[in-house]
């Protein structure tokens, strides 16, 4: 049997959980209210922290998916993400329209990793 190690733990859920060599992080978002490149990099600086605590780093993400509370904000985005990820190791991508948690939520992603 393999182990499951689960990265801080809740009530609800674990903010990232790893099995066999594979790390899934939960859904990530900034700070209700703020600007949408201000939630992303917010996002983006948390997941940074979360695959460290996992033993990897952004060059080793496979899949990334992405929800926005409202596609316009995409180029906004993007331009954030575009300065963050690594060229050479952009991820598998996936964006999409969605109404999130709360409102004052315009950005989640969601990312899975290998584990260096």
């Amino acid at each position: 049997m393999s182990t499951i190690t689960r990265l801080k733990p809740g009530p609800r859920m674990s903010e990232a959980v790893v099995h066999n060599g594979i790390v899934y992080l939960a859904g990530q978002v900034g700070s209700p209210g703020d600007s949408v490149p201000q939630q992303t990099r917010a996002i983006l600086a948390e997941i940074d922290a979360l695959l460290a605590l996992a033993g990897s780093d952004k060059t080793r993400i496979l899949k990334a998916q992405i929800w926005l509370a409202d596609i316009a904000d995409f180029a906004e985005m993007n331009a954030v993400w575009d300065a963050w990820v690594p060229q050479g190791h952009t991820p598998a991508r996936a964006t999409g329209e969605a109404k999130l948690a709360t409102p004052d939520y315009k950005v989640e992603i969601i990312v899975t990793a290998a584990v260096a």
